[in-house]
């Protein structure tokens, strides 16, 4: 039976970047080595770093004066680490769900932090609006996307700062003005490779502005300078990233992605608000992510979820189950997920509430 992969992360991948990937395990780059055995200094792997950076430029546009790295640690590393390298004073942030709220915590550590506004009062389920970066901050901080909760900023706020942004699970998802940001840092393991490596854009004009010292690893300077390759890389997902990147320039790049998405997306909501028997756990459609579709049963019908999340899985869809902070179902809608997946879960929802 073919499986329909909902996981939030880390989650699926194009059959490109997977055959193509398994194939290097056995024999990369003509090379009659593994690229698990591969030395990140040979001039076959210095190509995959570079072809990589390349098209992450020219997958996002990203203008003159930014590197691009790639790195370990995850996004949860890039928490403690944008503040590190970039506050000097005071940054404002932007509390939209659980990994929001973390670097928040971690940012506290260096300096002063203005959370300019907050939606855990209602269990993150909205974005909030009408809120006001001072301009005296070093940077103003938020999270695009929130995988626990449902909700997504798809636009580029205006503010009057410089902006850091976390994308680890909407980043390729739509086009992105790079010129407005400091760093966009992203997870891997959402909607690019397995996990294990980090993107990340940083301006060179935002490096060196700190007075404290920075430890060598965590000085964002380092990797710019040394092209990612100052210790060893995460060497095969960093080629599994390359060949993903090659698979979104083949079907049109960005903004043909996000029509997908956006289709993708509105056929489940569709289904969900349509539905008898479920509802989104967010109300206002501006703030529903396209990445992140969480839903539950409405209350008189909630015994009925473990039977439901039964029934899809006789259907081979897997991932659905919601995280503990949101109860019921969450179905991934990330890049490499084929619409034909989207139509599984839809039939399925139909199929059960006829039988219900």
């Amino acid at each position: 039976m073919k499986k329909h992969n909902f996981y939030a992360g880390p989650s699926i991948l194009s059959p490109y970047t997977i055959k193509n990937t398994a194939d290097a395990v056995l024999d990369f780059a003509n090379t009659g080595l593994s690229i698990l055995e591969v030395s990140h200094r040979s001039k076959e792997f210095q190509a995959v770093i570079d072809d990589a950076q390349a098209l992450v430029k020219e997958l996002l546009d990203v203008p003159e004066g930014y590197h691009v790295l790639f790195l370990g640690g995850g996004a949860s590393l890039q928490f403690a680490m944008v503040p590190f390298n970039l506050l000097q004073t005071k940054a404002a942030y932007l509390d939209t769900g659980v990994w929001a709220h973390k670097a928040v915590k971690e940012a506290k550590l260096f300096g002063e932090v203005d959370v300019v506004a907050s939606s855990e009062d209602k269990n993150y389920n909205y974005i909030p609006k009408n809120y006001t970066v001072p301009e005296d901050v070093d940077y103003f901080h938020y999270t695009t996307n929130n995988t626990i909760y449902g909700t997504e900023i798809r636009k580029d706020p205006d503010v009057k700062v410089r902006m850091v942004a976390d994308m680890s699970s909407d980043i390729f998802s739509r086009p992105v003005d790079v010129s407005k940001y400091d760093i966009i840092y992203a997870g891997a393991q959402k909607n690019l490779a397995p996990a294990g490596a980090t993107i990340i854009i940083v301006r060179e004009d935002a490096l060196g502005k700190v007075t404290r010292p920075i430890p060598t690893m965590l000085n964002y300077k380092t990797h710019a300078d040394k092209g990612s390759m100052f210790n060893t890389p995460p060497v095969l997902p960093i080629f599994s990233a390359l060949q993903t990147l090659k698979y979104y320039k083949e079907v049109g790049g960005v903004k043909e992605l996000e029509k997908l998405d956006l289709a993708k997306a509105s056929k489940l909501y569709e289904a969900i608000d349509s539905s008898r028997l479920f509802e989104a756990t967010v109300p206002d459609h501006e703030d529903r992510s396209i990445m992140n579709v969480c839903f539950v049963m409405k209350p008189e019908y909630k015994e009925l979820e473990k039977a439901f999340f039964e029934f899809a899985t006789s259907k081979g869809i897997v991932g659905i189950k919601g995280h503990r902070s949101v109860g019921g179902f969450r179905a991934s809608l990330y890049n490499a997920l084929p619409m034909e997946s989207v139509d599984v879960l839809v039939a399925a929802m139909k199929e059960f509430a006829e039988k219900a």
